[in-house]
């Protein structure tokens, strides 16, 4: 798109906001480049949250899709792909070259590592040790900096769960972390000493330990796709319930599960009409019994109401290993036994593969769209962003 010189002196500001919230984000990186008014106005908070909260259609959701390769004994190349549909989901194209991931190549990542978001425009992929915060469409990212807190002498940590969320109030992203203190008992068993809870604060770039939680967690299953951020809260799967946590208020609580899934092992969570949903699901080879190869997809109607669980679909005999999200609100994007990326119509009951593979369990999906959100620095000693 070009512009005469001076249109931006000529045109009512509101007109100019509405041609440039039509832009696709590529052009406007562009346009950054053209005149200092431009960039100011594009670099603007103003600006940015306009953009974020414009109105779309599924036609602009794109895919960002993780997946890894082994490259040798417990070595492997993990890549990001940037995918858009057509309107047929035969295929998908990509939109940018694929990147390497950097700090993700052993077998724990691959395997352990969760992709978070988008919360208010940004993608969190983090492991035991390594959180990357990116922004898809900009193509910046931050690597956080570790945590400075060490176990106590004489117990080992285990990390339980983590979380990635936006925090309203104070206009923030955090990153939350669970983790449990374990000793050796004088018979050789592990006990279960303590429990802690860290948060870092992406704007002042601060890592510290909260000390109001007075609760036992219940066992948390870190499982790929089991946690998802939601209406300010970010949730986990434990058992027989969804553990929350408010990313204000910095309280936990926790939602019940449907009972019917408390006897199906697997279970992810996504977003499907806007709503907090439950997939229930066994990723074993099919068996002759019918029963016991079906999946069930549930829906929170009123969020944080245990009663307002309702099954929206049961599917049986379907090949999946990991469920990875729902797109367009009837396409259960899943990977196979095989490690292939597969699609699934809720609408049609149609499966399809989409010739895109990745090592078993290895590929995480999420879908987003186009923002300008700029990743908080914290100051000068904060880690740096890249771009990729």
């Amino acid at each position: 798109m070009k512009m005469p010189h001076g249109t931006m002196k000529k045109l009512p500001e509101d007109v100019f906001l509405c041609i440039f919230l039509r832009i696709p984000v590529k052009s406007l990186m562009r346009f950054k480049c053209v005149s200092k008014n431009y960039y100011t106005l594009l670099q603007s908070t103003t600006f940015i949250n306009l953009h974020l909260n414009r109105t779309t259609t599924v036609k602009d959701e794109f895919i960002l899709l993780k997946r890894s390769f082994k490259e040798d004994i417990n070595q492997y190349k993990t890549i990001f792909s940037f995918l858009s549909g057509d309107g047929d989901h035969d295929y998908l194209n990509p939109i940018f070259s694929d990147f390497d991931v950097p700090n993700m190549t052993d077998t724990q990542s691959i395997i352990f590592d969760q992709l978070i978001g988008p919360c208010h425009g940004l993608i969190a992929l983090m492991d035991d040790f390594t959180t990357i915060i990116f922004n898809p469409s900009t193509r910046i990212f931050r690597l956080l900096p570790p945590s400075p807190f060490d176990r106590p002498k004489g117990y080992h940590r285990s990390i339980k769960c983590l979380g990635f969320g936006f925090d309203s109030v104070v206009n923030d992203y955090k990153v939350v972390r669970i983790s449990e203190f374990l000793k050796d008992d004088s018979y050789g068993y592990v006990q279960v000493e303590e429990e802690n809870v860290e948060i870092y604060e992406l704007g002042i770039d601060c890592w510290r330990e909260l000390d109001h939680v007075n609760q036992q967690f219940p066992t948390i299953f870190w499982v790929p796709c089991s946690q998802i951020f939601y209406m300010g809260t970010f949730h986990w799967i434990a058992q027989r319930v969804i553990l929350c946590f408010n990313m204000s208020t910095e309280i936990f609580h926790h939602i019940r599960m449907p009972d019917p899934c408390h006897s199906i092992r697997n279970h992810s969570l996504v977003i499907l009409n806007e709503s907090l949903t439950l997939i229930c699901y066994r990723s074993v080879a099919p068996t002759s019994d019918p029963v016991e190869d079906l999946m069930e997809i549930w829906i929170l109607k009123d969020y944080d109401v245990s009663e307002s669980w309702d099954k929206k679909y049961t599917i049986r005999s379907l090949p999946i290993k990991i469920p990875l999200a729902i797109w367009k609100d009837n396409l259960l994007l899943f990977q196979n036994r095989s490690g292939y990326l597969m699609v699934y119509d809720l609408r049609t009951d149609n499966v399809k593969g989409l010739n895109i593979h990745g090592c078993p369990e290895s590929m995480r999906v999420t879908v987003y769209k186009e923002n300008l959100t700029i990743i908080p620095s914290g100051g000068e000693s904060s880690t740096p962003v890249h771009k990729f």
